[in-house]
């Protein structure tokens, strides 16, 4: 029935225009916003308590309300007494607030994965974490997820990976990210209309945020120049990642199905003589000559660090010199240990064990296989290993604590 009731038909259409144009929310969602929040406020404040059943419809053209509690309809007086005006709007503006919400959530989750533009808004006390202004809500930047010692003045334009999107009240939370190694693929991405329609694919990235990253790409057109559509003309694509990434560099891997060829690709600009695989391990025994070695290796080991992680094997960096020397050791120390025959101590190396702390961790089943062992002998040899390789460490141990101690004079007493 028709109310004449606290909330008018002209304040209700009033009402509707209003929200939907300043909140840009859809007329229609109004309206069941609207009906949604009277029937809530209805059954808070009827005889029949919350159990009741009150459905709420607002004509569309007139904003006359009609209201039925349990299949009855309430009479105009009912509804006025029932729905208090200054309830319904408390109620009205909850909801009104959780459909902004839905709205902000609908819009950005669809977008994790994916990089946005924003502007800093601000930066905490201690500049942990910095908020970024996106449209209709404020991201965080939390400092885990910033390339190490970057630092964002206020206003300042700024990209970011959205690596989360939830509900936290009545506001949405967007977490914002630039340390991933998915944030360099996106880049990549808006860089390369190739890669971005899929005529090049970036297989996998591995990145030490702020110093150095490998990408391994592939080309799936053979007309498309590989390495020329990431660089871009005179380097002109990678140095926009690069310059976004602050200073961050770049290697353009090719990417092979060959484990082999793809190692070689991944340590470059170093030259590999030989690559030996060790399945058993997962390792990749590397070959170069002594001046390419440190190149190889890289920094502090960032190099082969890196295309460790891009081409999934352990890969290990020597010459032949120090490969033998390690063989030669192996065998020596495999057949120690009771139960290692030369044979079986050859076949080890041979699939790259070279180490106490190796043959501690081999799979039974594989030293069963090469030795032709029994469960008994194959857990007694990895239990000698085992114990073999904890007292090779605590030697080491040891004497790393020795070189650090000051000297001793002549009667026994520290310098």
């Amino acid at each position: 029935m028709k109310t004449d009731g606290s909330m008018k038909p002209d304040e209700i259409l009033r009402l509707v225009d209003q929200i939907h144009l300043e909140r840009k929310i859809d007329r229609e969602a109004v309206f069941s916003i609207i009906e949604q929040a009277l029937a809530l406020a209805a059954r808070k404040h009827g005889d029949g308590g919350e159990d009741s059943v009150v459905d709420v419809h607002i004509d569309r053209q007139s904003g006359d309300i009609y209201a039925y509690r349990d299949n009855l309809p309430l009479a105009p007086s009912e509804i006025a007494e029932r729905i208090g005006a200054q309830t319904a709007k408390q109620v009205i503006i909850q909801k009104i607030r959780d459909a902004e919400r839905d709205m902000i959530y609908d819009e950005y989750y669809p977008l994790i994965g994916s990089v946005v533009v924003g502007y800093v808004h601000r930066n905490d006390g201690r500049g942990n974490t910095t908020y970024v202004s996106l449209p209709d809500v404020e991201a965080i930047l939390p400092y885990s997820e910033k390339i190490p010692r970057e630092n964002f003045p206020r206003e300042a334009r700024i990209k970011a990976l959205v690596i989360d999107v939830k509900k936290v009240g009545a506001k949405v939370k967007v977490v914002l990210s630039r340390y991933r190694a998915l944030f360099v693929q996106r880049l990549f991405e808006q860089e390369s209309p190739e890669i971005a329609e899929g005529a090049i694919e970036i297989v996998k990235v591995s990145r030490e945020p702020g110093k150095r990253s490998k990408i391994a790409v592939v080309s799936h057109d053979p007309l498309v120049d590989l390495v020329g559509a990431c660089v871009g003309a005179r380097g002109a694509r990678s140095r926009a990642v690069t310059e976004e990434l602050g200073g961050e560099r770049v290697d353009v891997v090719p990417w092979t199905q060959d484990a082999s060829d793809f190692i070689r690709n991944a340590l470059k600009p170093a030259e590999v003589d030989e690559i030996m695989l060790c399945t058993m391990l997962g390792r990749a025994i590397v070959l170069v000559q002594r001046d390419q070695r440190s190149l190889a290796i890289g920094k502090g080991g960032q190099n082969v660090r890196l295309a460790s992680r891009l081409c999934d094997w352990d890969i290990d960096v020597m010459t032949r010199e120090e490969l033998d020397d390690l063989l030669e050791k192996a065998m020596r120390d495999f057949t120690s240990i009771e139960g290692v025959t030369e044979e079986l101590a050859d076949a080890l190396v041979g699939q790259g064990f070279l180490s106490f702390d190796d043959l501690s961790v081999i799979e039974p089943s594989d030293l069963i296989s090469l030795g032709g062992l029994t469960e008994e002998q194959v857990e007694a040899i990895t239990e000698r290993a085992e114990a073999l390789a904890r007292q090779e460490e605590e030697e080491r141990e040891r004497e790393r604590r020795e070189l650090k101690e000051p000297p001793l004079d002549g009667f026994g007493l520290s310098q």
